[in-house]
């Protein structure tokens, strides 16, 4: 047995239940005027310090910068952007996954992580009509990753997808050389699908919840298009699968050939994490597969190395199962009609049009979004534009928003 002594900043150490009992504090500016040398974020030292200061100063020395900078996403108010609170046991499981740095680029490196990846893409595949898929570190590179197959498992050689297409698709087609059409939408965000033309050396992607207002496209055309491969983009609204109340509205997204979905939007996931998903997936794997020398296994999809996700998300699964998704994407959902109905019924508001999933978008009749948006808290809503219109942008995505205190503040703006 070694006699070496371990390097202690790589060993448990009992500060780290001081990081825990941090996260339930509150912080302020006041503690950050209190922070000895550090005023503010610009009094940071500006060249990389020669001597550190160790790990418990470090530690509550960022701790109010960190936690009391930082949008409060699960606050009562909160109900602006696609980016939910994350479950308690996501931070924990985040916690363990920092502790053991697994990498799925090789099985000696995560035997686990790796299964619990598979287990997570085997439960989750079904409700989507697709074979299987791997996790990656956001739906900007899960649409890359079915592009990449497509072009290269069915010899695509343009992208058409909506002007409302995530940017993530116009990217893609960029970097894969491929040529990019981009279709109008009809009045409700959706594409049109009678511009959409000859499909058979393309690729069609479809959104399933555009980013500016969650619309969703007639997926239908999945199976009707005689694309050479269609892709749906479903980063925000692809959860509403787990539904029961609400699945209906991606149906048909079982005739695509790959579907992105977002874990850290609406499965609440902390970022990066995301899924590709696949119809087909030995011919998909066989398009994005590179091998190498020093590689047990092939490197499948964009990224080497990278993280256990699907730990976090196995953990909250099991925690929750499919009614417990539900219950929260079936209460956000309910928030953003109760949003519309108020909207709808209120003189002073013009509502865009009757959310589909989860996102409502409205603007006032004599103020600019700007002067609205003052006159709220801060983070209670987004902003978008549609047709050169500025409206704003709710997005049900904070199981802790409470809606009835949100309604209260427009009213009180109202009056």
């Amino acid at each position: 047995m070694s006699n070496k002594p371990k390097d202690t900043s790589f060993v448990f150490n009992a500060s780290l239940y001081r990081a825990v009992d941090l996260l339930s504090e509150s912080f302020t500016e006041m503690h950050l005027q209190q922070t000895p040398g550090i005023n503010n974020k610009t009094n940071f030292s500006a060249t990389l310090p020669k001597q550190g200061v160790g790990e418990n100063v470090a530690l509550n020395t960022l701790a109010p910068f960190i936690l009391g900078q930082a949008a409060p996403l699960d606050s009562a108010h909160a109900l602006a952007h696609m980016d939910p609170p994350t479950p308690w046991i996501t931070w924990a499981t985040s916690m363990f996954n920092a502790r053991l740095n697994q990498n799925l680029l090789h099985p000696a490196t995560a035997p686990f992580a790796r299964q619990a990846e598979q287990i997570v893409i085997d439960w989750l595949s079904p409700y989507f009509g697709m074979q299987g898929g791997h996790f990656c570190a956001g739906s900007t590179i899960a649409n890359l990753t079915a592009l990449w197959a497509a072009r290269d498992a069915k010899g695509i050689t343009k992208v058409v997808a909506s002007e409302a297409a995530h940017i993530s698709v116009a990217k893609a087609a960029k970097i894969l050389g491929l040529s990019y059409q981009s279709i109008a939408v009809c009045a409700n965000g959706t594409i049109n699908k009678d511009a959409l033309g000859d499909l058979s050396s393309a690729c069609l992607v479809l959104t399933a919840g555009t980013t500016a207002t969650g619309a969703v496209d007639d997926l239908s055309i999945a199976s009707a298009a005689n694309a050479a491969w269609v892709h749906v983009d479903a980063a925000w609204a692809g959860p509403l699968r787990l539904s029961h109340e609400h699945a209906h509205l991606l149906a048909g997204i079982e005739a695509a050939d790959s579907v992105a979905i977002s874990a850290h939007k609406w499965l609440f996931q902390p970022k990066e994490s995301a899924l590709v998903l696949f119809k087909h997936l030995e011919i998909a794997n066989v398009a994005i597969s590179v091998g190498s020398d020093y590689l047990v296994a092939p490197n499948i999809g964009l990224q080497g190395s990278r993280g256990a996700a699907a730990v976090s998300l196995l953990a909250t699964i099991l925690a929750w199962g499919e009614e417990g998704f539900a219950q929260r994407i079936n209460a956000n959902m309910d928030m953003a009609n109760q949003l519309a109905n108020f909207v709808e019924l209120h003189s002073q508001f013009i509502l865009w049009q009757r959310p589909t999933t989860g996102l409502t978008i409205f603007a006032h009749k004599t103020m600019s979004v700007d002067e609205l948006l003052t006159l709220l808290p801060t983070g209670m809503f987004s902003r978008c534009q549609i047709d050169n219109k500025d409206y704003v942008r709710s997005v049900a995505a904070n199981p802790n928003a409470d809606i009835a205190s949100i309604l209260d503040s427009l009213r009180r703006i109202s009056i």
